[in-house]
């Protein structure tokens, strides 16, 4: 692990970890999966301490870190396991008749030296899950986490050098000027898990050295109650999904568009609802830091300036960096709470007759990395899923798709590029390498080979007009 006390050569970090790339790329599958082992048995081992950090970092219960970040650690990493020796074998492509005589086969390559950057809000889930995938894949690793996180950054650190040697994995800490120095390098590959501004300077970074990349972003990632929905379930489902991790969560609930005639039994039974599961604050984490409770204190004010009304919480304990649930209604599209991602726990819920106007209001926005359907109609449904884009879709839940291993996880355009999870996640740090094995001799290429004869220009006809 690498501390910004003394200065980083990032040069030289790279070219070490570039070199035990090329190393790891003639490497047995079975060495990434002893690797894969140990990720896991260490997660198991570690577990007090993984709960003590975070509680420290953002007062997450010990119980939520078990469900939202240990649970689907361990679950990437047995589905690994269990995959990975199939993923890595190369897969037989089908031949047309053009090509009669050779054979085609895809080798999935590690991609080597990567640079994962992970956040705040997640901090252990956030940069080990990549580190599976990379690790999955034959990659090196250079990883940088939030500075936000210092307990848990300190726990990953202990766990990179107890597993890794320096040139496969290590973990450098570090503000802006850490990851500007990293993002200058010539990385294979960038997996960066944060916001869309941040990605936008990730990706103008990586194109200077034509790096890929992997961006999980965020947006506003509405929910929508039509009229057949049942209350009750839905209240359940979205007050833990808005409120876990005080809705520092990417894939949180941003807004609801609730059918008008549903709109105060909704908003009964989610108060009922977080009064149940949040009353005793054991139960609910803080806000990260002073800098990020400020910013949401502003946009609250902003939108009770312009209008909007509290229905539920509003509290604010600034001693404790603490938000309660809150619900707010009678909103506009000029109150920041509707302009930007909330990132907290400020629930806003809007209203609709027709579920055209909803597509509509969500369509000519920025596309979300998830949307949430709470409805028993087929119909409306299908509609939601057609006439919208977005990362993912759940129907009748929220967050869930997050933990699982079969599902690709990523955005599209503004929410992000690239997928991660499970195979997606091991193919983002992965080359599909092409390869062609032609016969010796006689080929179906070679008879189109010039002299262009009349018989050759009727072969070239019949290949165009059938094969």
């Amino acid at each position: 692990m690498l501390q910004t006390e003394t200065p980083i050569n990032f040069a030289a970090l790279f070219q070490k970890q570039q070199a035990k790339s090329r190393e790891l790329r003639t490497g047995k599958i079975a060495e990434r999966k002893q690797k894969l082992k140990q990720i896991k048995n260490w997660l198991i081992t570690n577990q007090e301490e993984i709960r003590a950090a975070e509680y420290a970092d953002l007062r997450k219960p010990a119980e939520e870190v078990n469900v939202t970040e240990l649970y689907p650690m361990l679950t990437e990493v047995r589905h690994a396991i269990r995959k990975v020796k199939r993923w890595s074998s190369p897969s037989r492509i089908a031949t047309s008749l053009t090509f009669l005589g050779t054979r085609a086969r895809i080798y999935n390559e590690p991609k080597g030296a990567s640079l994962i950057i992970s956040p705040w809000n997640y901090p252990m889930l956030l940069a080990i899950g990549p580190l599976i995938s990379a690790v999955a894949a034959g990659c090196t690793v250079a990883l940088k986490p939030s500075e936000f996180t210092p307990h848990t950054n300190k726990v990953i650190g202990q766990m990179i050098s107890d597993l890794f040697v320096p040139e496969e994995v290590t973990m450098i800490e570090g503000e802006a000027d850490v990851a500007a120095g990293l993002l200058n390098q010539p990385f294979d590959h960038i997996f960066f898990t944060g916001s869309p501004a941040v990605g936008k300077i990730v990706m103008e970074a990586a194109a200077k050295n034509l790096t890929s990349v992997t961006l999980e972003l965020g947006g506003k990632s509405p929910t929508i109650i039509d009229e057949t929905a049942n209350i009750k379930d839905a209240a359940e489902k979205i007050t833990w999904g808005k409120w876990t991790n005080a809705g520092q969560t990417c894939i949180a609930p941003d807004y609801l568009f609730v059918h008008e005639s549903k709109k105060e039994q909704l908003i009964e039974a989610i108060k009922e609802q977080a009064q149940k599961l949040y009353a005793d604050q054991a139960n609910y984490a803080a806000i990260i830091n002073e800098r990020h409770f400020q910013r949401l204190e502003s946009s609250f004010q902003d939108g009770l300036d312009k209008g909007a009304k509290v229905v539920f919480g509003g509290e604010f304990d600034q001693e404790q960096v603490r938000i309660s649930p809150t619900i707010v209604t009678d909103l506009n599209t000029d109150m920041t709470l509707l302009q930007e991602e909330i990132f907290g726990p400020f629930l806003p819920i809007l209203t609709y007759k027709n579920l055209d106007e909803v597509l509509k209001y969500i369509n000519d926005r920025p596309k979300p990395l998830a949307l949430y359907v709470y409805s028993r109609r087929k119909k409306n449904q299908q509609k939601i899923i057609q006439e919208t884009s977005s990362g993912g879709v759940v129907i009748n839940d929220n967050i869930l798709q997050f933990g699982h291993p079969h599902l690709p996880m990523g955005g599209v355009n503004n929410s992000g590029i690239g997928k991660a999870h499970g195979r997606e996640g091991f193919l983002a740090f992965s080359h599909p390498k092409s390869v062609l094995k032609q016969r010796v001799g006689l080929t179906i290429v070679k008879t189109v080979y010039p002299p262009y004869t009349g018989l050759k220009k009727k072969m070239i006809e019949l290949m165009l007009k059938y094969f």
